[in-house]
């Protein structure tokens, strides 16, 4: 499973280095991505624009007052 923390990466830097590393991942896999907020607005995006993406399988998980997990599978 691809894991990206982008934490460190500016903002607007990181909606398109997830998209990035989304479409280089294989089918199948799921991209575990460690964020500093809820990564909801990520979900919508990405739901209307990867058709690829597995909306039922998203999950996030608050691990610490910053860091949020969430998983974004691929079909």
């Amino acid at each position: 499973m691809p894991t990206l923390d982008v934490r460190d990466v500016p903002p607007s830097d990181r909606h398109p280095q997830i998209h990035t590393v989304f479409e280089d991942m294989d089918e199948g896999e799921t991209l575990e991505l460690v964020n500093d907020h809820d990564p909801k607005p990520l979900f919508y995006e990405m739901q209307a624009e990867r058709d690829a993406f597995d909306a039922d399988g998203y999950e996030v998980e608050r691990r610490g007052p910053d860091e949020f997990v969430a998983f974004f599978p691929k079909e």
